[in-house]
C-alpha cells in the first residue's frame, strides 16, 4: 500500500508520485500496489470537479500512467466520466486499464459533499489476480455492514482492498480500526485499508493504513502522519478453512444472485526474480497529545508549502496560545522559516516580555519587537472627539488588537510572509477574538484546539523535548489578553475546564441547554455560553481556515446560518 501525500489539482505531480511509488513497490517484490482515493486529483477536489477540463486532464493522466505501469498491478483512485462523473478506482494491469470500479456509498455529512459532485456506483467489483479473488472498495463503502464488502466476499473475494481519503480527528483511528476488524470478521475476509496522508486546507489525513486478516488480527500498519510503503504478504488458505466451517455463509451465498458482482480475470504476471524479504517495520501507537501535535505539524507544514509560502510570522504575546503556535511552526518548517513579533503596549507585563523572549530563544526563532504605543496613542487622540464623555470599553481594547493585526499584515505584505493566527477553539466559539485584530492572518493553526487541550499539548512538547521549550510561567500564569489593567480571561469567561465541557456538549454534540445543565452545569452559565456561541457566528465566518482536530470543527463541519433567530426552548 502506497500511503502517499498528493496535492489537490497537481495532476501531473500526482502522476509522477504514483509512478515513483509504483517503482518502489515493484522493487520490493509486490504483485499488487494500492493508492489512496482520488490519488490523481487529490482529495477533496471540491468545485474543481465542475470544470470539464479538470476531468479531462485527470483521465489523460490515468491513460498515460496505465501505459507506463507494467510488471505489477496497481489500483489507482481517479475521477471517471460516463454520462455523469464518479469517484472511481482503476485496475491498471500490464500497461492497460483492466477494469474500473465506481464508489457506491457517497458520504454527505461533516466535511464531505460527495453527493454534490458524484453519481453513485451500482455494482460491486471483484477481480482475480494470480488465483486470488480481490474486491475493490472506496472509503465509505467499507463502513456499511451490508455494503459492497458483504456481497463481494459472498461472491468469492478473499481480500478486499479499500482506497481512502479519511480525514483525521481525535479518536477516529481507534473507531476506524474497530470497524475494520468487525468487517473482516463478519465477512471472513482480509482487508487492506490504504489511507492518504497530508494536509489539505483545514483537513489533515493521518495515513495509518491497515492490513487485517479474517480473524481481525492486524498484519501490518502504516505510519501516522507520514508517507509510507506498507508491505505485507497475505496467505488466503486460512480463509478457505474458516469459510468451510461456517454453515451460515452457505445460506447467504444461496440467496446472492450470481450476477450481483462484476468479475474480471487478469492474466498472471510472471516474476523474474524472487522477491526480497519484507522489512519489519513497527508503527508505534500515539498518545492523544502526541497525535494532536503531529496533526498540527503536518497540517501547518502542508498548508504553508503547498500554497507556495516559504516563511511565516507569529505575533508572540508571552501567552500560551502564541507559544504553542510558534512551537508548531518551528517543528513544521524549521526555526529559520519563522519570525515572531512581540508588540507590547502599556498593559503588557514585564513577565510577558521576558517569557516571549525566552520562548524565542529556546526555539531558535528570530524575534522582532514593535511597540504599539505610538499608534495606540494616536488612535486615542483621533477618537477623542467621537468618544467624548464615554468610559473606555471594548473599543479601546480592540484598537490594540487591530493595531497588532496591521503590523503583522504590513510585515506579511512587505516580505511575503504568511501570518499564522493564534486563537484557539474555546475563544473562537464564544467570540473572544477581534475581527481584523488577532483574527488577521492566513492560517489559524489551533482554531479547532480547545484551551484545555492547548495546555495539554504545550506540556507534552516540553516532555517530548526532555527540556523546557515553552517557559514554565507561560504554562502556569492566568490566561490574559492584556488589553486593560489586571485583565484575565476569567473576568468574562467561565474557567476553561468548565467552558470547554459546555462547548463540547453544545457545539460538537448539539445538546440543548436543559441537557447540558442536567450534566451538572449551572443553567445560567450554559445559557450565557450558548448565546455567546450563537452571536459569534458572523466572526467565525470571517476567520482564516484552520486545522480540524475535534470530531466537529469550526469550519465545514458546523454550518450555521449567520442570520438566525432560533434558540432552543430550554427555560
Amino acid at each position: 500500500m502506497a500511503q502517499i501525500n498528493p496535492v489537490v489539482g497537481d495532476i501531473a505531480g500526482n502522476a509522477k508520485r504514483i509512478l515513483s511509488w509504483t517503482a518502489k513497490a515493484k522493487r520490493a517484490g509486490a504483485q499488487l500496489v494500492l493508492f489512496p482515493e482520488l490519488t490523481i486529483t487529490g482529495y477533496p477536489p471540491e468545485d474543481l470537479l465542475l470544470k470539464p477540463g479538470f476531468i479531462d486532464d485527470n483521465l489523460k493522466a490515468l491513460k498515460s500512467l496505465a501505459r507506463k505501469i507494467t510488471g505489477i498491478t496497481a489500483i489507482i483512485g481517479f475521477v471517471d466520466r460516463d454520462a455523469d462523473i464518479f469517484n472511481a478506482a482503476a485496475i491498471v494491469h500490464n500497461g492497460k486499464i483492466a477494469g474500473i470500479y465506481h464508489k457506491m456509498y457517497l458520504p454527505n455529512y461533516g466535511v464531505f459533499d460527495e453527493q454534490r459532485y458524484f453519481q453513485a456506483g451500482t455494482t460491486p467489483l471483484n477481480f482475480v489476480l494470480n488465483g486470488v479473488t480481490i474486491g475493490v472498495g472506496i472509503c465509505e463503502d467499507i463502513w456499511y455492514p451490508e455494503g459492497p464488502a458483504r456481497i463481494q466476499s459472498l461472491a468469492g473475494a478473499e481480500l478486499i482492498v479499500n482506497l481512502n481519503a479519511s480525514p483525521y480527528h481525535m479518536g477516529k483511528a481507534a473507531l476506524r480500526e474497530e470497524m475494520l476488524i468487525t468487517r473482516a470478521r463478519d465477512n471472513e475476509v482480509m482487508i487492506a485499508y490504504n489511507n492518504t496522508v497530508g494536509g489539505q486546507d483545514e483537513l489533515v489525513f493521518d495515513g495509518r493504513g491497515l492490513v487485517i486478516d479474517e480473524k481481525g488480527s492486524i498484519l501490518a500498519r502504516g505510519r501516522a502522519f507520514e508517507e509510507d510503503l506498507i508491505l505485507t504478504d497475505i496467505d488466503i488458505d486460512h480463509i478457505h478453512m474458516a469459510r468451510q466451517h461456517d454453515p451460515r455463509r452457505r445460506e447467504l451465498k444461496r440467496s446472492t444472485p450470481a450476477d450481483a458482482v462484476r468479475l474480471i480475470e487478469l492474466p498472471a504476471i510472471k516474476r523474474k526474480l524472487r522477491p526480497p524479504a519484507i522489512p519489519k517495520t513497527k508503527a508505534i501507537p500515539l498518545e492523544e497529545a502526541e497525535e494532536v501535535l503531529q496533526a498540527l505539524i503536518l497540517g501547518t507544514r502542508d498548508y504553508v508549502r503547498k500554497n507556495g509560502f516559504t516563511h511565516v510570522a507569529v505575533g508572540l504575546s508571552g501567552g500560551i496560545d502564541s507559544a504553542l503556535v510558534a512551537a508548531i511552526a518551528s517543528f513544521a518548517l524549521g526555526s529559520d522559516k519563522i519570525t515572531c513579533v512581540a508588540m507590547p503596549s502599556r498593559y503588557t507585563s514585564k513577565a510577558s516580555v521576558v517569557d516571549a523572549e525566552k520562548l524565542a530563544k529556546n526555539l531558535g526563532i528570530k524575534l522582532l519587537t514593535v511597540s504599539i504605543e505610538p499608534a495606540f496613542n494616536q488612535y486615542l487622540k483621533m477618537m477623542k472627539g467621537p468618544f467624548k464623555g464615554l468610559k473606555p470599553n471594548k473599543a479601546e481594547e480592540n484598537m490594540q488588537a487591530r493595531i497588532r493585526g496591521n503590523i503583522l499584515m504590513a510585515l506579511s505584505n512587505k516580505f511575503g510572509w504568511l501570518v499564522l493566527t493564534t486563537g484557539n477553539k474555546s475563544e473562537m466559539s464564544v467570540g473572544y477574538a477581534t475581527l481584523y485584530g488577532d483574527m488577521a492572518g492566513g492560517f489559524a493553526v489551533i482554531k479547532d484546539v480547545p484551551k484545555t487541550l492547548v495546555y495539554a499539548v504545550s506540556e507534552h512538547i516540553n516532555k517530548r523535548a526532555g527540556k523546557t521549550l515553552i517557559p514554565a510561567r507561560i504554562l502556569t500564569k492566568a490566561p490574559t489578553a492584556e488589553l486593560r489593567p489586571n485583565q484575565t480571561d476569567q473576568d468574562t469567561l467561565p474557567p476553561y475546564e468548565i467552558l470547554d465541557k459546555v462547548l463540547k456538549a453544545y457545539v460538537e454534540d448539539d445538546k440543548s441547554s436543559d441537557e447540558i445543565a442536567a450534566m451538572g452545569f449551572r443553567k445560567a452559565i450554559v445559557k450565557k455560553i450558548a448565546r455567546m456561541v450563537d452571536l459569534s457566528e458572523y466572526k467565525r465566518r470571517q476567520a482564516p481556515p484552520g486545522i480540524k482536530i475535534t470530531p466537529k470543527g469550526l469550519g465545514k463541519d458546523r454550518r450555521m446560518p449567520i442570520t438566525n433567530r432560533y434558540s432552543d426552548k430550554s427555560k
